[in-house]
Order: structure tokens, then C-alpha cells, then sequence
């Protein structure tokens, strides 16, 4: 079922829906669509929630406190269910037999997910039942409709003003303290300096607490995570993270990263690392708990990672107290005077986001729950906490957390105990960088009377050492790009411009790990082969709808 299909079915819901207006049933189970928004009912339901997201362990949400307290205050509970396995295979087993649940988290497969119809319109839920979710997202709806013009998911996030972030949450080269304590904290800017003071480092120590040093390693065998090796190559040239592609700031031209002159480069790099024995080759075959595991194993000198990645293994770094064997980000460029882009300017994605299944049996209640969680105070609760708990408020009405309440944001058990660590995404919400309505930072970790005193000495010292009050201080602020990110800009299933990508990131799979691990004297040839594979391709029609698709962002209209 494609998009008429879907626009059917749809149509079907809404019809159905509206003719039961106006006849709520005895037991008061259903309310109406289109009758009175404040006549919650509350009696406990519990509704299962999936995710096309890994990482986390599956959960009753009521065994959270925060999610107890939204239980008592809507009545609705969710059963957590998490991925295991490829994303794509689970989305195609769940359209295949229709079993859905009664939410989904769509991560990458929105596109499969929309074009069966597994998600019903929200529209006129909204409408009746949405005034926060009117409230939060309106600003966005063009951005969000589908080909037939409806709303079909919420994505996670949705800006409320802006605060900068004060660590960096996307990518970027991370490097062992000890090495930077090793060599007088030397201000790295390029990939050759940052390599050149790994090996030396490596070859000073090449055994750490019994094992063999690790010089660099990168989680390019996880599950949805191989972009973490293909975008190096556009970070090192100065470009944010776009996904596949590079926009040229001045033309608002997309050019696809792969088999380009910065990939070569990038990849050329890893090669010569990995004869050096430098690139650790089970970067290849990791999963997320091994690599987690590795990096805490106090031997590892380097890696490139996105925040969300590795948050736990820095968390328990921390809690350990090992603060030399934690990581420091690095804003890595090939050549110098390049500016580097790893800080985000601010975005709206809307590929990602959570929806209402065809087989939910009572929307209402659902799209009753999100709205509640866009409350400003749900807001509170879900990234702050409970005040006296896990925050405190000053004389001046600014956040902050005493000693006893960092615990609870810090440690990864407690975390999650509490419920902060399942609601930190895949739900209805602000964006990280926004400010409430009272001028604190929506964000904890982007509050000064936070960050200030969850810095560590170690911290301190390296933020002493380059001249900067806070991680990203060091790093280029970010250029305005109101097309920002372009890997959100969603590709019809099944079109010219999606069959390429998909092509083109098999080939990737199948080759980039070769170009990496066969010995120097092979690069040539392979990349010679590998590029000729691209090209082949005709990579011509996705950067034409890419580029088509930025203009039209950038102009406000889509």
C-alpha cells in the first residue's frame, strides 16, 4: 500500500471516527473525537511502544518515577520495546504481518513504515485533543506533512527558543586525557597532528594496565551506524553533518560524499593508521555493548563518535573517577585554517518521530498522553525531574543541582531508575537547545549552574588549557543553515534518488572496509575500482532532488 493506499485508509479512519461523534460509550472507554478535549479518562491502560532504536533495555514505563507520575496523571502506561537485530529486516517482518503495536518510533525506517500505511493521520486529533502539540509544532507543520499533506508522526524534537550547547552532542574526534596530559594539552588541529601524537603516545606505552594499546577505533559495524565512518570525511573539510551529502554554502548545491576527494583522503588516512596498527580492525565487527566495553577498558587512545553513542561509556568513566582515561573532544581538520563545523546550528528533523499505529484501539488516549507530556511542566519533569529530588530552584528561580541530586543524572542506573534515561528521546518534545518560559535552559547540561559544577578537575584543566569555559569553546560556532540537517530531508521510497543511495551505501559496506585494512600499496587500484562502482551508479539523480529539496528548505518551503 503506497500513498493512496495510505490516503484511503485514512480517509476511512476519519470517517468512521466522525460518525461516532456525539455517542460516547456507557462505560466511558472511548472519548469522542469531537467531544469535549477536557474529559480525560483515566482509568490505567497500558499500551505498548516500540523503537526502531537500540541500546536500551525493554521497560514498563510505571517502573519509572517519572513515568509513574504521568501514569497517575493520564491514566496511560507504555510497555517499552526496543530493536534488536537490522532495523530494516524488523520494519519489513512488522508491514509483512500487520502486527504492529500501538506506537512506533520510526528512526530510519519512517519511509518503509509511511508508505504501508502502518501510521494513521493525526490531524484531526490534534485538532481536538493537541493544543500543545498545536502549541509546540505548528511552526514546523510544513516540514512535517507526507506527499497527501497529513501529519502522520511527531518528530522528537521541536526548538522552543535557543541556548548553545555547552558540550558537543554531535560527532567529533575524542582523544585519551592521558595523552593530552602526556604532551602539555598541544592544541591539535589537524587529522595528521592528532594521528602523529596517537602513535607517539602508542609507542611510549604499548601496553596499558596488561593489555595491548588500541591507538583508534570507530563503530562502523552497528547496526544503522556505519555514517559514523562515512562522515569524517566531510567533517575534516569543514562541513557539518548533512549526511550523505556536502552543501556548498554559497550555491546551495548537495555533492554526495562518497567517491569524492575528501573521502579518499579521509579513507587513505585509515590505512595507513591500520599499517601502522594504529586502526583497531574489529571496528568492523563490534556491537554496541563491545564497543561501550572497549572504550571504558582504559586502553583505547582515539575514537570518532556521535554523543549519543558513547554517553554511557563516558558516564561510567566518570562515575569510576578515572579521569585519565576519560575522552576530550577534539574539532579535527584536514588542513589548517580550515573552520571546523562540528557544533549543530540549530535544525528541525522530521524523517525521525513517533506515530500512532493502525492497530492502536484508542488514539485518543494517545494523542492525549503526548500532548500532556508537551506541558511545560511535563517538560520539567521528563529532563529535569522533581523539585527537592533531583533539582533544586534558587532565590532567583535558576536550576540548579546539589551534590546528592547529580546522582541522579549522572549515574547510568539511577538514570534510568528515575526515567530520565527513557525519555532523553523518541518522545514528543523540546528540542535540546530550547529555554522555558522562565529563562532556564531546557537542557540541564546547557544550564551553567550545571555544567559549572559537574566539571571535574579534569575537566577544568583541559578547558584551562584552551582558553574556553565550556567543550564547544573551543570548537567554531556554528554557520547559520536553515536546510539544516539535509540527512532529515526525506526521499520517496522506491524513487531514482533512494534506489542510488541505497546502492550506493551497499557498495560503501561492502568496500570501504577493504580500502581500510589491505596493505598501502592496494589503496590505489581499489579506490580506483570502488569509484568506478559509484559512478556507475549515476549518482546525478540524487543530487539534483537533494539539491532541489535544500533550495526549497532554505526558501521556507518545505
Amino acid at each position: 500500500m503506497r500513498q493512496t493506499g495510505r490516503r484511503l485508509w485514512g480517509m476511512a479512519v476519519l470517517l468512521a471516527l466522525l460518525s461516532a461523534a456525539g455517542c460516547t460509550q456507557e462505560d466511558g472507554s472511548h472519548v469522542r473525537l469531537t467531544g469535549d478535549p477536557d474529559a480525560l479518562d483515566l482509568r490505567p491502560v497500558t499500551l505498548t511502544y516500540f523503537h526502531f532504536g537500540q541500546g536500551r533495555r525493554d521497560a514498563l514505563l510505571s517502573e519509572t518515577i517519572i513515568g509513574k507520575r504521568l501514569l497517575a496523571e493520564t491514566g496511560v502506561d507504555f510497555r517499552l520495546q526496543y530493536l534488536t537485530g537490522d532495523s530494516a529486516t524488523k520494519a519489513g517482518v512488522m508491514v509483512a504481518s500487520g502486527d504492529y503495536p500501538d506506537v512506533i518510533s520510526s528512526s530510519g525506517e519512517m519511509a518503509q513504515l509511511l508508505d504501508a500505511g502502518a501510521y494513521i493521520p493525526l490531524d484531526e486529533l490534534i485538532a481536538w485533543h493537541g493544543p500543545n502539540i498545536e502549541r509546540v509544532y505548528s511552526p514546523y507543520y510544513d516540514q512535517m506533512r507526507a506527499e497527501d499533506g497529513k501529519l502522520y508522526t511527531l518528530p522528537f524534537t521541536a526548538h522552543q527558543g535557543y541556548t548553545p550547547d555547552a558540550e558537543i552532542r554531535g560527532g567529533a574526534f575524542y582523544i585519551q586525557r592521558s595523552v593530552l596530559r602526556e604532551f602539555g594539552y598541544p592544541r591539535i588541529r589537524t587529522l595528521d597532528e592528532y594521528v602523529e601524537l596517537i602513535r607517539q603516545y602508542r609507542d611510549r606505552y604499548p601496553v596499558v594496565d596488561g593489555k595491548p594499546t588500541v591507538g583508534f577505533v570507530i563503530p562502523a559495524g552497528m547496526t544503522n551506524s556505519f555514517y559514523t565512518l562515512q562522515n569524517p570525511a566531510m567533517h575534516l573539510d569543514g562541513y557539518p553533518n548533512d549526511g550523505p551529502v556536502m552543501i556548498d554554502m554559497q550555491t546551495l548545491e548537495a555533492k554526495l560524499v562518497a567517491g569524492t576527494g575528501q573521502q579518499k583522503r579521509w579513507l587513505q588516512k585509515l590505512n595507513e593508521m591500520h599499517a601502522l596498527g594504529l586502526f583497531d580492525p574489529e571496528s568492523f565487527t563490534l556491537n554496541k555493548d563491545q564497543y561501550l566495553n572497549k572504550l571504558t577498558s582504559g586502553n583505547v587512545l582515539g575514537y570518532f563518535s556521535y554523543q549519543w553513542q558513547i554517553a554511557e561509556a563516558d558516564k561510567q568513566l566518570k562515575a569510576a573517577g578515572v579521569d585519565d582515561k576519560r575522552y576530550a573532544p577534539l574539532p579535527l581538520v584536514f588542513d589548517e585554517g580550515t573552520r571546523d563545523q562540528y557544533v549543530d546550528p540549530p535544525g528541525f528533523v522530521n524523517n525521525y518521530g513517533i506515530g500512532i499505529s493502525v492497530k492502536a484501539e484508542d488514539p485518543v488516549r494517545i494523542i492525549r498522553y503526548f500532548d500532556h507530556l508537551l506541558k511545560e511542566e511535563s517538560q520539567i519533569l521528563v529532563s529535569w525531574g522533581i523539585e527537592g529530588e533531583t533539582y533544586s530552584v534558587d532565590a532567583q528561580g535558576r536550576f540548579y543541582y546539589t551534590d546528592e541530586q547529580i546522582r541522579y543524572h549522572e549515574d547510568p542506573e539511577l538514570s534510568r531508575s528515575y526515567g530520565f534515561a527513557y525519555f532523553d528521546t523518541d518522545w514528543p518534545r523540546y528540542g535540546i537547545n530550547s529555554v522555558l518560559a522562565d529563562g532556564n535552559a531546557y537542557y540541564p547540561g546547557n544550564q551553567p549552574e550545571v555544567y559549572n559544577k559537574l566539571y571535574t578537575e579534569g575537566d577544568r584543566r583541559i578547558l584551562d588549557a584552551y582558553g574556553a569555559s565550556t567543550f564547544t569553546g573551543y570548537f567554531s560556532e556554528p554557520l547559520a543553515r536553515p536546510w539544516f540537517p539535509a540527512w532529515s530531508i526525506p526521499l520517496p521510497l522506491d524513487s531514482r534518488a533512494e534506489v542510488f543511495l541505497s546502492r550506493a551505501e551497499e557498495l560503501q559496506r561492502r568496500e570501504l572496509p577493504r580500502l581500510i585494512l589491505e596493505p598501502p600499496d592496494a589503496f590505489e587500484p581499489l579506490w580506483d575500482a570502488y569509484a568506478g562502482e559509484l559512478a556507475a551508479l549515476d549518482k546525478r539523480i540524487y543530487e539534483e532532488t537533494m539539491t532541489r529539496a535544500v533550495r526549497q528548505r532554505a526558501a521556507g518551503r518545505g
